[in-house]
């Protein structure tokens, strides 16, 4: 089965990002063909600064192979250097109801936060991102809760697609995890953890021991004393539960009995310690890659050119059924 993801190149990634994404991608590619793409031309969707763009293009390369990606394993590889991925969306474009894309959650929330900013790529960011699976003929999308809109889209892009042109694009499944698919703030757990926030709401992947340390201790959590996992009553304390849980391989019911008659502070330095020892490969790897430039560029244009191959035989096929060749 073939897999697509992918994340924004926007900046330091954190815990919700590997925990809800690519932390799922690491055992898949053990078993399946795996497809994992830097989506830049979906960065520049919302304010970027464009001196940073490829910076940050070459730090989520960084962090996809120091979390476990496997550049023999998976194809990585840069969006915008395919450009079979504008020409497919521009195709699925004109069979995409309008009102589809005005419905989208993600474009809403972007549209709130910057009003100064409302453009035409936002509003068809889910086609674009439809085109980004469907030209790999994906079977499978491993995402968080907040791109299951945008997978279901796909799904019905791709249906109307078969149905006017002919068989052509498999509709492919969400892949969510049951656990971890939404890591909350650690300043608002009502919030998900996003990078455009305050730096003390989440942890980022290479931050040091002593800002991990400094953020746990100060994370928010609810009123009470007793250390349990309730979502409803005690968000806080339970979004810490469920990093915990992910990051140590442990369930909430056994971390509520190795934590009973404890108080907050000491399971948030128990938390502390594991997130800091979890992180330090990451931390030690970052390193080492951020000094071999050469060998990041060699694994973007292998990448590419299997990425390529799929992408031109997809676009023939396309172009062939709506009478564009």
């Amino acid at each position: 089965m073939r897999i697509f993801s992918g994340i924004r190149p926007t900046g330091s990634l954190h815990l919700g990002n590997y925990l809800g994404a690519i932390k799922q991608w690491i055992d898949l590619q053990e078993t399946h063909e795996c497809v994992f793409c830097i989506v830049d031309l979906h960065a520049i969707t919302t304010p970027y600064d464009k001196k940073e763009l490829q910076k940050n293009i070459f730090e989520t390369l960084i962090v996809y192979l120091a979390a476990g990606i496997n550049p023999e394993k998976s194809v990585i590889f840069v969006q915008s250097h395919i450009k079979e991925h504008p020409e497919l969306a521009w195709l699925l474009g004109t069979i995409t109801p309008l009102g589809e894309l005005q419905r989208m959650t993600q474009f809403k929330e972007k549209s709130k936060t910057n009003k100064a900013y409302i453009n035409a790529g936002l509003l068809s960011y889910p086609v674009l991102m439809a085109a980004d699976i469907l030209l790999y003929r994906a079977e499978a999308v491993p995402v968080g809760k907040d791109q299951g809109q945008h997978v279901e889209l796909t799904r019905s892009i791709a249906k109307k697609f078969n149905q006017k042109f002919g068989q052509t694009f498999k509709e492919p499944e969400s892949l969510i995890p049951k656990e971890g698919a939404k890591i909350m703030s650690l300043t608002d757990p009502k919030k998900k953890m996003s990078k455009s926030d305050d730096p003390k709401s989440c942890i980022f992947l290479f931050d040091s021991p002593e800002d991990i340390q400094r953020k746990i201790m100060s994370a928010q959590t609810d009123s009470g004393k007793d250390v349990i996992y309730n979502v409803t009553k005690k968000p806080g304390i339970s979004n810490l539960f469920t990093i915990y849980s992910l990051l140590a391989n442990k369930t909430t019911q056994d971390l509520e009995k190795e934590f009973k008659g404890k108080n907050y502070g000491e399971f948030k330095k128990s938390l502390a310690k594991i997130v800091i020892d979890y992180l330090e490969p990451f931390r030690r790897k970052q390193k080492e890659l951020s000094l071999r430039e050469v060998y990041l560029q060699e694994i973007l244009k292998q990448s590419q050119s299997r990425a390529l191959t799929i992408a031109q035989e997809t676009m023939r096929e396309v172009k062939e059924k709506m009478g564009l060749l």
